[in-house]
């Protein structure tokens, strides 16, 4: 056993498994297993050209010895990113920690009401730091928040608006400069014109619906918007705040001020900048447009018994149920931090909140105070961190970065210098030494912070927030270890057992991986920082990039994508700017497979193409001549195809080249969804198949943890067609030569979670790349050949095989009275979270196994299924107190006194012998969904409904 290779560790199945999965399966190994699955016409001819595997100490040696070329200097550069500090007890209980990082999005929620109740505090905060009625889970960075904010004041446009194609939003000119470049790219397809100037000078015109405004200004400068926002609301223009959340325990909120949308990001509480992201963005808007509002929403319900338990909420309004309606395309949270960031409230409570913002404020008042002593003066007549200063910016500079500090320098005659919770005497004492050594004076001592203020008296905040016991109880590391530990216990995740969830790839995240996002040289790097500071970063970006464009068989990457969604918009952007690089910009016809994922058609409407939805043929496939028919209609029109492949359904189509010529015949390109990439990488490739541009799943394929609903990062790849198109940004350039504008806030996006699929990469290398889809396709085919005679396969290759998933189907059982719903809460009492329930087809189970799982995982897991079909035998539909309808069984329920049910509780607890040895109990009954959707509740109930109680 060679005890050092990475791909032994990460791939499940041992070698002496293999004959007895390839007996069940019926073939003898497995070039023939590969052979009766993939299409011959598209399988590789070689290796991919990538470096040999490192071993995991190797590797964990050569990221240290690279992030030691990054410089970690004291960052006052701003811009909506700070220096934060992660309070340890977060830090080892949540950022580091198996049992929340790899959770999958909590759609089944009996098994992760811990996670919602982590949400829930989140969205409490941002409720009540901003003054709005309602709030999401996160969504991926402020500048797409930002832009959400656009999409849904059009949205919500009046009727006569709407019927005078009213379409002017205003920029204020103080946004953050990547925001305004987000806003700028997800304006255009949309029509919307974006009017950038001083919202002092707005003229309120009638052909205006919305604006958005910084609070504060991106330099600092505090603004009284009450009057702003009072003219835009009788002139019925809707207005969006992008506030720095931590200013807003000392500022009026938003809300207050009447703000119809408050944005922003939760970065600075406690959450690292790692050179750019993951970080929770927040939104919060009012009661009224929350059918309207983008992301996820945690609502309060109750469960069988009628105890208050959580969910996700009003699901309707998600793309993967109005599809091209959607006005988002958001299938991606900041779960994992947005968790964090409200374990920080709840640790810091209101009072330690109010502590940490009067720091930050004193020490931009001392520091400015000191800095007129010595005759540099700063220009912001109110503020509240951040000082905007009249200095040589070329001399202070080279003096700061003698000095290991970095401040923003917006042009040779002014310096921006944002101050952050780090911030000590010490460091002011520096930032005053060098303005003095720039100004030739002898430096002021500052010994103590400054107790006055350098807020607008009439925006002083005078409401109280967060008074919820939650938020005043866990002050202590022993109060909050446990309350963590607490909510860890009620959520199922990978540290549990396999989540088979088709089309989601719960794959192992390996320790080693993972390491490297808690060293000071990778999370804490401002994304802005100068690019001499930053070459261990630039190093493994520009690797990683060439890492993905070798396995895609492409010519270029953009990692700035920070979500599967986004890559998919910023890919048809992509496609949309060259065709308008041709003189075709009348091209904006998009077919897509009516089994598309319903980012896909959400997607495609975002970007302003026009959605035709091709059939699939009664095996699943794309219908080869249905498809051809629509193409040759729409060639003069034709943009692109949306394809998924493998299938939707789990299936290698060998028909895939034909279907790229014929869209490439007329006109268009390809874009190919990367969800099922899994299944391709060492064997196939994008290239190969005939796509122009494909998104990768780095949360699915290349091992970064799914967080509970998030982080996510979805790079493009992209051939030479379109390699000149992919994104920029306005502070540090990125791209190519004819780049569209910025797709999120940072330059390479959510950056720090790059390191885990470089790491990845590293550590597998092509041989166990290629492995380790193999054994995908092995555990899936091994699965499906144990089910087989229990449940119907609803589609399968041309040889019968599967691909790396395969679909249940389910409907059958009704006839029996039973759901697929019902067989998805069963799982629970087995220990198991459920695969996919109907999707893509309504009524069925998809699942993907993974190649991380073992053999003995893979016969737990199959084993409860197949006794989950025994007890669909037995249920007949006029019986609904059965253990199937009852499930899942709290433990609550197994120890009560009274048990009013036909069958045991051994059954309904222990059903194989296994659970005993580690069962998992579900922490409430089944929820009533419609109960909550009927009476959302998306916060923590106010103080008052304890007292009454």
């Amino acid at each position: 056993m060679k005890t050092d290779a990475f791909a032994l560790r990460h791939i499940g199945p041992r070698e002496s498994d293999l004959q007895h999965m390839f007996k069940t399966i019926g073939v003898k190994d497995m070039a023939q297993l590969l052979y009766e699955t993939f299409p011959d016409g598209i399988r590789l001819k070689q290796d991919l050209q990538l470096d040999p595997a490192m071993t995991e100490y190797e590797y964990l040696t050569h990221i240290t010895q690279l992030g030691a070329k990054n410089k970690v200097f004291k960052s006052y550069i701003g811009l909506g990113y700070h220096p934060a500090i992660v309070p340890p007890v977060i830090q080892r209980n949540i950022f580091e920690n198996p049992g929340w990082y790899t959770a999958y999005t909590p759609y089944q929620a009996e098994i992760a009401q811990g996670r919602l109740e982590a949400l829930l505090n989140y969205q409490t905060t941002i409720i009540e730091l901003t003054g709005m009625e309602i709030a999401n889970a996160s969504l991926l960075d402020e500048a797409t928040a930002a832009a959400e904010a656009m999409a849904l004041l059009f949205d919500v446009r009046t009727r006569d608006q709407k019927k005078n194609n009213v379409n002017k939003f205003f920029v204020s000119e103080e946004i953050l400069p990547q925001t305004l470049s987000v806003l700028q790219t997800r304006a255009t397809p949309h029509g919307i014109e974006l009017v950038v100037g001083n919202h002092e000078a707005f003229d309120f015109s009638e052909e205006f619906f919305g604006a958005i405004i910084q609070y504060p200004g991106k330099y600092g400068q505090v603004y009284d918007y009450a009057g702003f926002i009072n003219t835009a609301k009788a002139k019925e223009i809707k207005v969006a705040v992008a506030a720095d959340i931590l200013s807003l325990v000392k500022l009026t909120p938003p809300g207050e001020l009447g703000a119809d949308v408050v944005v922003g990001t939760t970065q600075r509480f406690g959450i690292p900048m790692g050179y750019g992201g993951p970080h929770a963005a927040y939104f919060a808007t009012k009661d009224e447009y929350k059918r309207s509002m983008p992301g996820r929403i945690i609502g309060v319900s109750i469960d069988a018994n009628g105890n208050p338990a959580l969910r996700m909420a009003l699901g309707t309004r998600e793309q993967h149920i109005k599809r091209e309606k959607a006005t988002s395309n958001i299938c991606t949270a900041q779960v994992l931090l947005a968790v964090m960031a409200g374990m920080y409230a709840v640790y810091h409570g209101p009072k330690g909140l109010q502590y940490i913002a009067n720091k930050v404020h004193a020490s931009a008042v001392t520091a400015a105070k000191a800095l007129s002593i010595i005759g540099v003066n700063q220009v912001n007549t109110a503020f509240f961190d951040t000082l905007l200063v009249k200095a040589d910016a070329t001399k202070v500079r080279a003096i700061a970065e003698k000095n290991e500090v970095n401040f923003f320098y917006p042009n040779n005659e002014s310096v921006s210098i944002s101050f952050n919770e780090t911030t000590s005497l010490s460091d002011i004492n520096t930032i005053v030494a060098i303005f003095a050594e720039a100004v030739g004076k002898s430096a002021v001592h500052v010994s103590e912070l400054a107790t006055e203020t350098h807020l607008p008296e009439k925006l002083i905040r005078t409401s109280s927030f967060l008074k919820h016991e939650v938020f005043n109880s866990h002050h202590s590391e022993s109060q909050l270890m446990r309350y963590i530990k607490k909510l860890e216990r009620k959520d199922l995740s990978l540290n549990h057992s396999m989540i088979s969830l088709g089309s989601c790839t719960m794959k192992l995240n390996a320790a080693a991986e993972m390491l490297p996002l808690s060293m000071p040289n990778w999370n804490s790097i401002h994304p802005f920082a100068p690019a001499d500071q930053v070459q261990g970063y630039l190093t493994m970006l520009k690797k990683l990039e060439q890492q993905l464009t070798v396995i895609t068989g492409f010519k270029g990457t953009s990692l700035q994508p920070n979500s599967g969604a986004q890559g998919e918009y910023a890919g048809l952007m992509a496609i949309r700017a060259y065709h308008i690089s041709r003189g075709e910009g009348h091209r904006n016809v998009c077919l897509i497979p009516s089994s598309a994922h319903g980012t896909n058609p959400a997607s495609a409407a975002m970007a302003g193409m026009k959605i035709i939805v091709t059939k699939t043929t009664p095996e699943g496939n794309i219908d080869v001549e249905d498809l051809r028919a629509r193409a040759i209609e729409h060639k003069d029109d034709l943009s692109c195809l949306m394809v998924t492949y493998p299938s939707t359904h789990g299936v290698y189509e060998s028909s895939i080249i034909e279907i790229t010529q014929i869209i490439h015949d007329n006109g268009g390109l390809v874009y190919m969804d990367g969800a099922n990439m899994n299944a391709q990488v060492g064997l196939t490739n994008p290239a190969t198949i005939g796509a122009d541009v494909c998104h990768l799943n780095l949360h699915k394929t290349f091992a970064i943890p799914h967080g509970g609903g998030g982080p996510g990062v979805g790079p493009i790849c992209v051939n030479e067609k379109l390699v000149d198109f992919l994104p920029t940004n306005p502070v540090v350039a990125t791209g190519g030569k004819n780049a569209i504008s910025a797709i999120s806030a940072a330059p390479y996006g959510s950056a720090l979670v790059c390191l885990i699929s470089y790491g990845y990469i590293c550590m597998l290398g092509a041989e166990g790349l290629r492995s380790s889809t193999e054994h995908a396709i092995l555990n899936a085919n091994y699965m499906k050949a144990r089910f087989e005679g229990h449940y119907p396969i609803l589609y399968s290759g041309e040889m019968g095989r599967a691909a790396h998933e395969m679909i249940l189907d389910c409907r059958e059982f009704k006839q029996k009275g039973v759901e697929v719903g019902d067989i998805a809460k069963r799982l629970m009492d087995y220990g198991f979270h459920a695969p996919t329930v109907s999707f893509p087809v309504a009524g069925t189970l998809m699942i993907e196994p993974t190649e991380s799982e073992d053999l003995a995982e893979l016969d737990r897991f199959c084993d409860a299924l197949i006794a989950i079909r025994k007890e669909i035998e037995e249920s007949s539909a006029d019986d609904h107190n059965t253990v199937l309808h009852n499930a899942p069984h709290t433990l609550a329920m197994l120890t009560a006194e009274r048990w009013d049910f036909p069958y045991s509780r051994e059954k309904a607890a222990f059903p194989l012998e296994y659970i005993a040895e580690n069962k998992f109990w579900p922490s409430v009954r089944r929820i009533d969904d419609a109960y909550g959707d009927r009476n959302l509740v998306c916060s923590c109930a106010p103080i008052e409904a304890y007292i009454e109680s």
